[in-house]
């Protein structure tokens, strides 16, 4: 049981750093709008990830306080963006992003 060492911040800040990457690829090279918006996700959590981390090592709450604002931001942000994929639908019957090109049908 000693060859396990402690978590560390290292630790930490690289599985931010994968979640971040993922959520990047998902963003760029998708075209469904929910993939996107997953992608984005991935993003946030790997910030808020950050936030506690340092928030941890730094022995403030800041970092807390940042991450439950993201947190009330990413569900805002899931909602708003869910209702714009819905009505994509509904005009073009689709939610591939390439082939939305007009505002209006």
């Amino acid at each position: 049981m000693e060859m396990f060492t402690a978590i560390g911040l290292n630790h930490f800040l690289t599985i931010s750093a994968i979640l971040f990457s993922l959520g990047m690829f998902a963003v760029m090279t998708r075209k469904n709008a929910i993939v996107i918006l997953m992608g984005v996700e991935l993003i946030m959590n790997a910030a808020n990830i950050n936030f506690l981390t340092f928030s941890k090592y730094n022995g403030g709450m800041e970092g807390v306080m940042f991450s439950l604002f993201v947190i009330v931001l990413a569900a805002a942000e899931a909602a708003v963006a869910l209702a714009i994929v819905i009505n994509i639908f509904k005009t073009f019957k689709t939610v591939d992003v390439s082939r939305v090109d007009t505002m209006k049908e």
